[in-house]
C-alpha cells in the first residue's frame, strides 16, 4: 500500500491511507494461528472446517448523492447460538482498522419475522443471536455510511466498494471455509472492474461467481461513469489490465508512449519474479480530484488512485507515479508470501506486523526499480526520488536515537495512521521508506560479494517468485529470509539485517554509498522536487523545509511537523501552528525561501510571525545555511550499481 514518504506519512499507503484484504490462502502454519484467540470468550474461536451453505450478499450501491450502500444478506443457519462479525484488522492497515462505526440500520429477520442481536460486550465487531428452532436461512440488512466530509468513496461519477465495508461473516470459521454469491447494483449505466468473475447481468445488476470470503474481501469494485479497459499484458496467458474511472472522459485518454510504459511494468515485474501468482489481475485505477487517492493491493488486483490529470498532466507530474508498481509487486511479496505473523484465519484475529520491513520495505525498493525499469520514471527521476528518500534519513528522522526500524512496524496499531504532533521525532511506519534503504544495501552487498554476478534480483525470483501460477499462500520467518539471502550469497545476513532494523541509528545510508552514490545538498531543488511545489492544489501536498530550516508546511501556511532538535524547534515553533509572514512579509513558500537564502549572508534570524491557539507571536529563527536540497552525486572510481539496478530487463 504506498509510496515513499519523504516528509509526509507514507501513502500505502496512501498513505495516504493504504488498504488490503487477505488473498485466498491455505497458509502453512495455519495450526499456530487458530491458537490465537479472540477478545471475548463469546466469540467462537475460527476453526478450519467448511461453512454450510453458500451465503448471498447484495450490495445496493446506486446512492451516489447519499453516499449510502445498503446491504441485503441470506445467510444459512443452524438453530442456537451464532456470532456474525464484521472485519476488525484489515490487512492493509495491519491494524484494527474496519470502520465498523459506518455501519447502521442492523435489522436481523427468519421466516419474515425479526431476530434479536446483542453486540458483544468486550469486542464492538461482534453481534450475537439465538437462532430459532425451524429457521435455517437468517436476512441480515444494514447499511454502510461512507464519509461525507473528505475521503469519499462515492462520487456522483465513480465509487469504489470494499466487501469487507459492507459485510458480515459468521464467527468460528476460518475464511477461506465460508462461501458468498455477491451481486451489486450500480447506477444505470455505469462500468466497473474487478477480480470477481460475473456470473449473470441484468441492467445495472451484476450476480458474481461464488467465492470464498477471503477472496471475496480480497476483490474488491471500482465503478464508475467515464471508464475504460485497457489491456496491459496483450497476447499474455494472464491477462492484466488498468480498469480506469475517471472525472471526465477527457482524463481517460492514454498516450502511445504511456501505454508502452504501463505494459513496460507488467512485463519488467514478471521478469523480475519469473513468476504470477494470478490466472488474471486488474489495477482498478481512479483518477479523480473528488474519491478519495487509495493505495491497496490484493492478489489479483489493486486500488490505486491517482489525480484526475495523472495522464493529462504527465510531464509535471512524475511523483507518485510508482503506486502501480508498489501495488502491484505485493501480489508477490505479501500477497502471496507472507510474514507468518500477519497470517490469521479470519479477520477478527489480531495480526503481527513485525516482518513489514521485509513486506512493505522490500515493495517499496521494488516498486521504485520497476517504475525505473518501465520507464514511467527516467533514471535522473529515480535518483532524484530516492535522493529525498535519503535525505530524510540523514536529516529528518532523528527518532532512530530510541527506537528502531523494527519498532515502527508497530506503529499501523498504535497510531492508526493518524497525524503526529512532531513525526521527526516519534516516527512512523519507516519500515516502508528506511525498509527500502535497507534493502537497497542488500543488494549492493550481493553485488559486491559476488562480483556483480548476483543481485537481489535472484533473491526476489527465488523467494518470491516460487510455485508459478499458485494462488496458495506460503509464509516466511525472519529465519527463511536469512537462509534465502544465504542461498543467493553466504554472509552474515542475520547479523546485517539486525544491525539495520533491530539497533537504534541505523546505517540506513550505506546502501548509497555501496551503490556508487553520494547524498549532498545544493540550494536548487531538482527537477523532480519542484514537481511537489508546482502543483499545489493538490490536498496532500506540502512545502518541504525540513533539511534546512527544519520545518515542512501546507499551502495556507500551517506547520505539520517541526524537525526535532533543527533550527526552527530550538527556536521554540511548535506544530499546529500557522506562518503568518516571513520577515515581515506575508508567508508564501517564496517569501519563506527567499528568508532562508537571504539569511544565509545576512546574519540576522529569519523572524516567523505564527498564529498559534488564538494568539500571535514572532518568532526568531537562528539559521543561516540557506535553502537545502538533496541530490545524489556519483562517486568517482566505484561500481555503478543504481545504473545496473533500474536497467530494464531483456
Amino acid at each position: 500500500m504506498s509510496r515513499a514518504s519523504f516528509a509526509c506519512p507514507p501513502s500505502r499507503h496512501r498513505r495516504f491511507v493504504g488498504r488490503l484484504a487477505l488473498a485466498v490462502s491455505l497458509a502453512l502454519g495455519a495450526g499456530a494461528a487458530s491458537a490465537q484467540v479472540a477478545s471475548s470468550t463469546q466469540v467462537p474461536v475460527p476453526r478450519d472446517t467448511p461453512y454450510p451453505g453458500t451465503v448471498a450478499i447484495h450490495v445496493d450501491a446506486s446512492d451516489t448523492r447519499q453516499g449510502i450502500f445498503r446491504v441485503h444478506e441470506t445467510i444459512p443457519v443452524q438453530p442456537g447460538k451464532l456470532t456474525l462479525l464484521y472485519p476488525q484488522w484489515i490487512p492493509g492497515n495491519h491494524s484494527p482498522s474496519g470502520p465498523i462505526a459506518m455501519l447502521a440500520g442492523l435489522k436481523l429477520s427468519a421466516n419474515g419475522k425479526p431476530v434479536m442481536w446483542t453486540r458483544d460486550k468486550y469486542d464492538v465487531y461482534a453481534f450475537h443471536l439465538d437462532v430459532p428452532q425451524g429457521v435455517d436461512s437468517l436476512d441480515a440488512q444494514f447499511e454502510y455510511l461512507s464519509p461525507r466530509d473528505g475521503g469519499y468513496e462515492m462520487t456522483d461519477r465513480m465509487l469504489m466498494l470494499e466487501w469487507d465495508k459492507v459485510s458480515l461473516y459468521p464467527a468460528g470459521y476460518y475464511t477461506r471455509d465460508i462461501h458468498f454469491r455477491p451481486s451489486v447494483s450500480l447506477p444505470q449505466g455505469w462500468q466497473f472492474g474487478t477480480a470477481l468473475e460475473a456470473a449473470s447481468t441484468s441492467g445495472a445488476d451484476t450476480t458474481f461467481k461464488p467465492v470464498t470470503y477471503n477472496t471475496l474481501v480480497d476483490s474488491p469494485m471500482y465503478a464508475g461513469r467515464y471508464f475504460k479497459r485497457v489491456d496491459l499484458n496483450p497476447g499474455g496467458k494472464a491477462p492484466v489490465h488498468l480498469d480506469i474511472v475517471a472525472d471526465a472522459p477527457k482524463y481517460l485518454a492514454m498516450t502511445p508512449g504511456q501505454l508502452q510504459a504501463h505494459r513496460a511494468l507488467v512485463t519488467q515485474a514478471v521478469k523480475l519474479f519469473g513468476s504470477h501468482h494470478y490466472d488474471h489481475y486488474d489495477f482498478l485505477f481512479s483518477l479523480s480530484d473528488q474519491l478519495a487517492g487509495n493505495g491497496l493491493e490484493h492478489h489479483q488486483s489493486s486500488e490505486d488512485g491517482m489525480g484526475a490529470d495523472y495522464f493529462t498532466a504527465w510531464a509535471d507530474d512524475a511523483p507518485g507515479r510508482d503506486l502501480l508498481a508498489h501495488e502491484y509487486v505485493h501480489s508477490w511479496n505479501g500477497k502471496f508470501r507472507r510474514p507468518a505473523d500477519l497470517w490469521t484465519p479470519n479477520f477478527n484475529v489480531p495480526m503481527g506486523d513485525s516482518l513489514l520491513w521485509v513486506y512493505e520495505g522490500q515493495t517499496q525498493y521494488w516498486g521504485y526499480v520497476l517504475t525505473a525499469r518501465a520507464g514511467l520514471w527516467t533514471p535522473e527521476q529515480f535518483r532524484d526520488a530516492l535522493a529525498m528518500t535519503a535525505a530524510n534519513y540523514d536529516r529528518n528522522r532523528p527518532g532512530f536515537q530510541w527506537r528502531t526500524l523494527e519498532d515502527t512496524t508497530n506503529d499501523p496499531t498504535a497510531a492508526h495512521r493518524s497525524a503526529l504532533p512532531y513525526r521527526s521525532w516519534q516516527m512512523s511506519e519507516e519500515y516502508y521508506s528506511g525498509g527500502q534503504m535497507m534493502w537497497l544495501a542488500v543488494d549492493a552487498k550481493l553485488r559486491a560479494l559476488t562480483d556483480d554476478r548476483k543481485s537481489l534480483d535472484d533473491f526476489a525470483r527465488a523467494f518470491f517468485g516460487v510455485d508459478n501460477g499458485s494462488f496458495v499462500t506460503r509464509t516466511y520467518t525472519f529465519d527463511d529470509v536469512v537462509a534465502a539471502l544465504d542461498g543467493v550469497a553466504k554472509y552474515d545476513w542475520a547479523g546485517f539485517l539486525r544491525a539495520h532494523v533491530a539497533a537504534v541509528n541505523p546505517p540506513l545510508l550505506d546502501g548509497l554509498a555501496a551503490a556508487g552514490w553520494k547524498l549532498v545538498y545544493t540550494d536548487q531543488p531538482s527537477a523532480f522536487e519542484k514537481q511537489y511545489d508546482s502543483r499545489p492544489e493538490s490536498p496532500r501536498h506540502i512545502y518541504n523545509f525540513a533539511w534546512s530550516i527544519g520545518l515542512t508546511l501546507t499551502k495556507s501556511g500551517e506547520i505539520n511537523d517541526v524537525r526535532w532538535g533543527g533550527p526552527a524547534f530550538r527556536a521554540g515553533v511548535s506544530t499546529g501552528a500557522t506562518l503568518v509572514a516571513v520577515n515581515g512579509q506575508a508567508y508564501s513558500s517564496d517569501a519563506l525561501k527567499e528568508a532562508i537564502a537571504a539569511a544565509k549572508t545576512d546574519k540576522a534570524p529569519i523572524t516567523l510571525l505564527l498564529k498559534f491557539q488564538g494568539n500571535l507571536e514572532s518568532v526568531p529563527v537562528d539559521y543561516h545555511g540557506g535553502l537545502q536540497y538533496p541530490h545524489l552525486q556519483r562517486i568517482a572510481g566505484t561500481p555503478d550499481y543504481l545504473d545496473q539496478i533500474i536497467a530494464a530487463r531483456k
